[in-house]
């Protein structure tokens, strides 16, 4: 699948943030970008067990309902001590008014109670682009890291500011966009798309 300068893609994604950080990474290419809720399109249920699945998912049926080749992004934390959880439930975690203070607490507390010093994570992104009635493609990326508390910095979103990548001192929620855009995991797997799709 191939996209060139002027085509619109459909961002499959009602989170402000995330849709903001895709425009960022797609700039460069001359696409326009126009987010799901922009055009009204329904938020699907996520109903996959895996990253990659939930992707699927949601760019399959925004390009369906659009018309237009649709990208989606399922990502979220992934904490080694707590079984991988809360995984593909990380924005769930934050509950329907995406209180990710209230989410990054639970992470804390859930530690807490297992008793462990393990604070190693890492983020997972997972990539799908769809044409309308047609195929998918997958992309996945990941950067691991610790966790931190208390939380700092408010340049990201989610859970960036508990997470410090491995050779870092700063969270995610202090480090400039550009640098992370440079080397999270959601820019890893936007390398190997753009390797393919431009």
């Amino acid at each position: 699948m191939k996209l060139k300068r002027g085509d619109t893609l459909v961002l499959a994604s009602h989170n402000p943030g995330k849709v903001r950080e895709i425009e960022e990474l797609l700039a460069q290419f001359g696409i326009v970008v126009k987010g799901a809720a922009a055009l009204g399109l329904p938020e699907p249920e996520e109903t996959g067990h895996t990253f990659a699945e939930n992707a699927a998912l949601k760019a399959r049926a925004a390009a369906d309902a659009s018309g237009f080749v649709a990208l989606s992004d399922d990502s979220g934390l992934s904490v080694a001590a707590l079984d991988g959880a809360p995984g593909i439930y990380s924005a769930r975690w934050a509950g329907p008014k995406k209180d990710f203070s209230a989410a990054m607490a639970r992470v804390r507390r859930e530690l807490e109670e297992k008793g462990t010093q393990d604070r190693r994570a890492k983020f997972v992104c997972a990539l799908a682009l769809a044409a309308p009635k047609g195929s998918e493609e997958i992309y996945e990326g990941e950067v691991h890291g610790r966790l931190e508390f208390p939380p700092r910095g408010d340049k990201g979103f989610g859970y960036d500011p508990i997470f410090v990548a491995d050779g870092m001192t700063e969270t995610f929620g202090e480090i400039e966009p550009a640098t992370k855009h440079g080397m999270s995991h959601r820019a890893r797997a936007f390398e190997k798309l753009v390797k393919a799709v431009f």
